[in-house]
């Protein structure tokens, strides 16, 4: 018997689909596309009522405008940078996003990667690999004490509160900008607020963001941002690949601007081989080889995180098809 419904699943899950179907198979046929480019969906999520979204692909307008029936569009995640959301408003299509699926994971990586980074953990292992000198601590000199130091957060939001607590728990002194963010929530956490941005790079020995990818925050930390940090210092970014210019990493950290730098997520994913930041990463003989961190966009993920996200987002559709009120609407 046919459902009277279309759930579609444009990216990224492709097998499997047996936790959204456990939630909405009943009411809904539940497709997954395995699309890698917009282009990719033309002809074949038309007629979606509901649209499970994740980060391989983009909804822009010329998508949305020829969704003749959808209802909502989840976003599998917390950023919505990649839906034109405003217009899809205009058509009367409701987005909305995941924003609690895995803070823990990201703000745990997050703090991995400044392990580490700052306790030589990653260059040490690194050079003894190659078999580049002998056996002994002197490869990470010099390396300075976390307790105390300053960890500056750009965006307090969940999962920026979640990192901000777990470096407060290993003694650091934890800072944060976000000028959006009410008063009060640095006395609620036992942290510090500074007014600027140039503030917190200037104090910071780590600075690890968490903040959405908008017009205002592209490129936010660049050549010039890097440039106002301490010297070796550490930069993290588990957020969205487009607040950082990775191509001034390499520089930074050739000239010792950079300690170590630990990025999670790309503008284009995956890179270009030659992308500058891809090559100095590959080069044994380029300072990033040893002081750089890439992750293939997998902050997020444990078992326990992406079912979270799956059946959440299932849920959200359900709720939306079924006539309910849906949650974290974000249009």
């Amino acid at each position: 018997m046919s459902k009277p419904f279309l759930a579609v699943i444009p990216d990224f899950i492709t097998d499997d689909l047996k936790p959204e179907r456990e939630i909405l198979g009943d009411i809904a046929e539940v497709v997954a596309l395995g699309a890698h480019s917009e282009e990719d969906l033309v002809g074949k999520i038309d007629n979606a009522d509901v649209i499970m979204l994740y980060h391989d692909v983009s909804l822009t307008r010329r998508t949305l405008q020829r969704l003749v029936r959808c209802r909502l569009i989840v976003r599998g995640g917390v950023g919505i940078d990649n839906i034109d959301h405003r217009f899809a408003r205009e058509r009367g299509i409701t987005v909305a996003n995941v924003p609690d699926y895995g803070s823990e994971e990201v703000a745990d990586t997050a703090i991995a990667m400044v392990l580490a980074l700052a306790r030589g953990v990653h260059l040490m292992n690194s050079r003894l690999r190659s078999g580049d000198g002998d056996w002994h601590y002197h490869h990470a000199v010099p390396l300075v004490r976390l307790r105390g130091r300053v960890f500056g957060v750009i965006g307090l939001g969940r999962i920026g509160s979640a990192a901000a607590l777990r470096a407060k728990a290993l003694g650091m002194d934890v800072i944060f900008y976000d000028p959006y963010k009410p008063d009060g929530y640095d006395k609620a956490l036992g942290i510090r607020r500074v007014e600027s941005l140039e503030e917190l790079l200037g104090q910071s020995l780590v600075v690890s963001v968490h903040c959405p990818l908008t017009e205002e925050t592209h490129h936010m930390i660049g050549a010039a941002a890097i440039a106002s940090m301490q010297p070796r210092s550490y930069l993290v970014n588990t957020a969205r690949g487009g607040i950082v210019d990775i191509a001034a990493i390499p520089d930074a950290i050739a000239s010792g601007r950079l300690a170590g730098a630990g990025i999670d997520v790309l503008e284009v994913e995956p890179p270009s081989a030659d992308h500058p930041l891809m090559v100095a990463w590959r080069d044994p003989k380029h300072p990033a080889h040893e002081r750089l961190i890439i992750n293939p966009h997998a902050a997020f993920y444990s078992e326990e995180g992406l079912l979270d996200i799956r059946t959440k987002s299932a849920t959200a559709c359900r709720r939306a098809l079924t006539g309910l009120a849906v949650r974290n609407v974000v249009n």
